[in-house]
C-alpha cells in the first residue's frame, strides 16, 4: 500500500468513534482551530459548486443572548405543551414561546421512523436518570438543547430557499466534515434541530437575508467527562439501508 494512501482501518474506526457531545466544557475553542475545521467543512462537494449555505457564529455574549432567549421561551412553551385550559389560555393570549418558523419539527414522526426515535430518546433519558412520566425532568434535559450543552460556541446553518432539498443535502455534507474535522482537533459536536424553531432571535443578531432559512444548530466545544458523552447511539444495519432490487418474472 502506497504510503499516501491513508489506512482503511484507521477511517472507518475513526468514523466510528465520533459521538453526539450533550455536555462540554466552558474551555473558549481558539479561532485558528475554528477557521481551520471551517475550511475543512468547505472541501465537501457541493451542487454545481454553488455551496447554498450561510453559518452564524454565536460564541460570547451573542451566544449567550440567544440562550437566555430560548430558555425563557422554552420555560414557557413547555408549559403550554400540558394539558389544562389554563395552559391553552396562556398560548391564545400570549403565543410568546410558540415556534416562530420550522414548525413541522414539532410533528410526530411516521410510523416506520419513529420506533428509532423512541429507542435512542428512551436510552438517554435513562442514562441521565430521567424516570418514564417525569415531565418536569424532561422538561428540563430538553432544556439543556437551549443552554446548547454547555458549548462555548454555536453554529447556525442556514440554506438558500431556492435549491430546497438540494441545498439541504449540501449542508448536511459541509456539517459532516465540519464535525469530523472538529473531532480530529480534540472538539466535541452535536447538531441540533431542538434550536431551529425560534429564527428571529438569531436574526437579531446576524444580517441573515431572507432568502436563507434555518435549517439547524450545531454546538462546538471541548467535551467533558460526563457518561453522556460517551453513549453510543444504535446503529441500523446495512441491509435496513439498502433498497432491494425488483423481481421481474
Amino acid at each position: 500500500m502506497s504510503t499516501n494512501q491513508p489506512d482503511p482501518k484507521w477511517i472507518s474506526e475513526f468514523l466510528a468513534s465520533r459521538r453526539s457531545t450533550r455536555d462540554f466544557l466552558p474551555t473558549p475553542v481558539p479561532n485558528e482551530i475554528l477557521d481551520q475545521i471551517l475550511t475543512d467543512a468547505l472541501t465537501a462537494p457541493s451542487w454545481s459548486n454553488t455551496r447554498p449555505f450561510k453559518v452564524a457564529i454565536a460564541t460570547d455574549e451573542v451566544r449567550d443572548r440567544i440562550s437566555n432567549e430560548f430558555l425563557s421561551r422554552w420555560s414557557v412553551l413547555s408549559q403550554i405543551m400540558r394539558r389544562g385550559l389554563k395552559n391553552k389560555l396562556r398560548l391564545i393570549y400570549s403565543r410568546y414561546g410558540l415556534p416562530t418558523s420550522n414548525r413541522s419539527i414539532v410533528k410526530p414522526y411516521v410510523a416506520e421512523l419513529r420506533p428509532r426515535a423512541q429507542r435512542v430518546g428512551k436510552e438517554l433519558y435513562e442514562l441521565f436518570g430521567v424516570k418514564r412520566g417525569d415531565r418536569t425532568a424532561r422538561d428540563a434535559q430538553w432544556g439543556k438543547n437551549y443552554s446548547f450543552f454547555g458549548a462555548p460556541v454555536e453554529l447556525f446553518i442556514y440554506i438558500h430557499k431556492s435549491l430546497h432539498i438540494y441545498a439541504a443535502s449540501d449542508a448536511g455534507l459541509m456539517m459532516e466534515n465540519l464535525m469530523l474535522s472538529a473531532h480530529a482537533h480534540g472538539l466535541g459536536t452535536c447538531a441540533q434541530g431542538a434550536v431551529n424553531i425560534w429564527d428571529d432571535v438569531i436574526r437579531r443578531e446576524f444580517d441573515i437575508s431572507k432568502d436563507y432559512r434555518l435549517l439547524c444548530g450545531l454546538a462546538i466545544g471541548y467535551p467533558s467527562n460526563s457518561p453522556v458523552n460517551s453513549f453510543q447511539a444504535h446503529r441500523i444495519d446495512v441491509s435496513e439501508m439498502v433498497v432491494k432490487p425488483k423481481k421481474f418474472k
